[in-house]
């Protein structure tokens, strides 16, 4: 766990538990459908989306397991970041999403706590994310996901995203989904 580890985590109650499962299966189903313009919507305007880079290490080294906020990262993306990419994709001359490829976004084991403000919520979730694209091309990212959802104008959206891949070292031929 993050900076969350150092104070006591409140779960939330069940309605804003179930609240917030169902934010991440539609998130999930949006970015299935590549409806990426409808999925950018699910942010903040002040959005971090971050994937630090994993490191193998020895367990007595006392090495970080992933990079820091100053390390290297897969992604490490604002909204505006985001929207840049998404816009490039509809332009056709996005070389590794022609032709487009296939996900399905599995999103589990979703946890639920009370965040600094009443409207704001820490989610830590699991994921699995196949892609699939041309003929036989197949990747598959495991991992977890911490976020930080705040209620803007009634309806969540995604301050934060830390996404921490299972994999040290990634097979896929490039990252240009999202997770």
């Amino acid at each position: 766990m993050s900076s969350a580890a150092a104070r006591e985590l409140r779960p939330v109650e069940d309605e804003v538990l179930r609240e917030v499962e169902r934010f991440l299966y539609w998130e999930a189903r949006l970015l299935d459908e590549r409806r990426f313009h409808d999925w950018l919507e699910l942010f903040s305007d002040d959005a971090h989306y971050w994937m630090p880079v994993r490191r193998e290490r020895s367990l007595s080294a006392g090495t970080a397991e992933f990079a820091d906020e100053s390390g290297l990262a897969f992604f490490d993306e604002d909204k505006e970041s985001l929207r840049s990419r998404v816009q490039r994709l509809d332009t056709g001359m996005a070389w590794a999403e022609e032709p487009p490829s296939r996900t399905r976004h599995l999103v589990t084991n979703i946890e639920v706590f009370q965040g600094d403000s009443p409207s704001q919520v820490l989610v830590f979730a699991n994921f699995q994310v196949y892609r699939t694209r041309l003929e036989t091309k197949q990747d598959f990212f495991l991992g977890s996901r911490e976020d930080t959802l705040r209620k803007e104008s009634g309806s969540w959206k995604i301050a934060r995203r830390k996404i921490l891949i299972d994999q040290t070292v990634l097979s896929a031929d490039n990252l240009s989904i999202f997770f």
